[in-house]
This record gives structure tokens, C-alpha cells and sequence, in this order.
């Protein structure tokens, strides 16, 4: 039997590698009618960390690259089993891999251990591809005038769009494992940490809004405020109470900024063991939550939400959606 005949020709796989969470999705083409455009073979996905002293060393760390070569052989084992062809698998990388001086050499040597070709992307590919998943299981009415920010370890992209396509986008430096890094130094965190926080993610938000001006002259920010990736999901699931967690009841959910409010306090009263006890914040994102409420806090004052809708979807089902159509 040759290696063609192993592979099932209707499964694709994406994995977005994050400064902070790794993620795998297997999936095949979901039959018409279906919430989501992808019926899910297999997902998981890791906290890994990737991006962990970058900010002041400006290389991956050996630590962080061997957590990463873990979850990389334990995800080529998972495409093998599912017969996954290496053709129809898609692997981006982000900020960490990015702006790391050592990012391509660790780039090589995955390929060359485990055989996963990763693709390192650019802010702006990242934010499209952000866009093209979350829209898939938006609402329409949500995704007609929409500001869709997507909160990782190193970088925070901000994509304008209408009707699923995009007006403009910007990728910053600005993610939960920097803000963590940088300014969180108390625990329970003190108010001038958290303020702190702020005011460096606010200082992002001057930059979005000189882009926005410089793009296109137009600094408004659309209807809908759109959050997505593990910050977000989080923030909704901890709101809910959600465990099992299920992102099809995640998907389009509407947080006020009151219940916003009064989760940000809950959790800055609680020091790191208490906030990590909490059944809907995984394993490694005790400390990051904070950072995250923070981006999200800068984002709702600058621009006068009231409110966030919340999606599961992201680059990791953006990047699925391509590979399947170019197969």
C-alpha cells in the first residue's frame, strides 16, 4: 500500500501556534445546514508558553521550545492516526515565532523532528484569517459593521470589517505573556499593577487609531465589538459557568459591560491559586486573565462599548477553512 492510499482525502488540519496556546483542529466538510462549515474529527489543545521571556530576551527560550516539541510529536502522532495527508495540513505561527531571533532555526528544526511544515505569518495574514473564521459562525447582524480583536501572547490584532470582509487591519504588540511579564509583579495584583496594564494597552490603542486614520481618514470604530481567542472565550465561560466547556453556546455571546465589570472585580480580589481553582480558567491562564481584562477593559473604555460579543472561532478555524478549500 502506497502513503497516498493511508491518508483519508477528506480530512484537513490546521494548527495555530501561538505565543501562548498551541491548538489543533482535524476536520472534514460539514454537510449543509450545519452550524459551523467543519464537522470536528479531533481538537486540543495546550498552554504552552512559546513566548515566554521574549520580551526581554528577544529569543525562544530552550524551555519553552521543548514544551513546544512535546506538543508538536504528540500532534504529528494525533495527524498520522487520524491519516491526515501532510498536504492538507495547515501550520501558522504568530508573534512569538515571528519576533523571535531564533524563531526560523526553531521553525527548521520541527520540521525536521516531527515533519510539521509551519508557515510563520504576518500580522495582517493572522488578522485575516482571524476574521474568515470567527465570521463563519457569527451572526449576520454582528458581523455586517464589526471591530473583531484577537487577544494572544505577543500580539493583539484589530480587524475593521463589513459583512465579513475586511476594511482594515492592524497587528500590535500587545499580548497577555508581555503584560504579564512586564507589569504584573503583585498577587493578588495591586491596583497600580492593573493600572499599569491599562495604560500600556491604551498606549496600543493610539496606534490603531493613528493607523485607522492614516489608512482610510476614518478613526471611528465600527457597531459590534468582537473578542476572540482564550482570553475572551474564558472571560464568557467563567461569566456562565460553563464546564463542559462548548463553543457553540460561546459563539455569540453578549457580555455587558456591567457583568464585565463585576467579573474583573471578582477576579482581582482573588490571588493567583484562588483564580486558578475556578473551573473554567485552565491550567496556566491564572495569571494571564488579568493582563487579558486588561486589553479588554483599554478596548471597551477608548471606543465606548457597552458591550462584547464573544466567539470561539479564530485563526486556527480561518487557517482550516483555507487549507480545505486549496485541497
Amino acid at each position: 500500500m502506497s502513503d497516498a492510499e493511508c491518508f483519508d482525502p477528506a480530512r484537513f488540519a490546521a494548527i495555530d501556534i501561538g505565543s501562548n496556546t498551541f491548538r489543533l483542529l482535524i476536520a472534514e466538510l460539514a454537510s449543509p445546514g450545519s452550524p459551523t462549515p467543519w464537522h470536528t474529527i479531533c481538537y486540543t489543545h495546550r498552554i504552552i508558553r512559546l513566548g515566554e521571556g521574549l520580551h526581554h530576551t528577544g529569543r525562544l527560550t530552550e524551555t519553552a521550545m521543548q514544551r513546544a516539541m512535546q506538543a508538536f510529536s504528540d500532534y504529528a502522532a494525533l495527524l498520522a492516526r487520524y491519516q491526515v495527508s501532510p498536504d492538507h495540513v495547515s501550520a501558522t505561527a504568530t508573534a512569538a515565532m515571528r519576533d523571535a531571533e531564533n524563531g526560523m532555526a526553531f521553525r527548521n528544526r520541527v520540521a525536521a523532528e516531527t515533519g510539521i511544515d509551519i508557515h510563520i505569518i504576518e500580522g495582517e495574514t493572522e488578522a485575516n484569517m482571524s476574521l474568515a473564521g470567527a465570521s463563519a459562525v457569527l451572526m449576520p447582524q454582528i458581523r455586517s459593521d464589526m471591530l473583531l480583536f484577537d487577544i494572544g501572547g505577543g500580539s493583539t490584532e484589530f480587524i475593521r470589517a463589513a459583512n465579513g470582509s475586511c476594511r482594515d487591519a492592524i497587528s500590535c504588540k500587545l499580548g497577555v505573556v508581555r503584560l504579564v511579564e512586564a507589569h504584573l509583579h503583585s498577587d493578588p495584583p495591586l491596583a497600580s499593577d492593573y493600572s499599569t496594564m491599562l495604560a500600556a494597552a491604551d498606549a496600543h490603542l493610539v496606534e490603531v487609531e493613528r493607523f485607522w486614520g492614516n489608512h482610510r481618514g476614518d478613526i471611528a470604530p465600527p457597531t459590534a465589538l468582537v473578542g476572540t481567542a482564550g482570553t475572551v472565550t474564558t472571560l464568557a465561560a467563567t461569566e456562565l459557568d460553563l464546564c463542559p466547556y462548548d463553543a457553540d453556546i460561546i459563539n455569540n455571546h453578549s457580555m455587558s459591560r456591567a457583568s464585565f465589570e463585576t467579573l474583573r472585580d471578582r477576579l482581582l480580589s482573588m490571588n493567583h491559586e484562588q483564580r486558578q481553582a475556578i473551573r473554567t480558567i485552565e491550567e496556566g491562564r491564572g495569571d494571564l486573565i488579568i493582563a487579558g481584562m486588561a486589553i479588554v477593559e483599554a478596548i471597551m473604555n477608548r471606543w465606548h462599548y457597552k458591550e462584547m460579543i464573544v466567539v470561539d472561532a479564530g485563526l486556527l478555524e480561518g487557517a482550516w477553512l483555507e487549507i480545505s478549500r486549496s485541497g
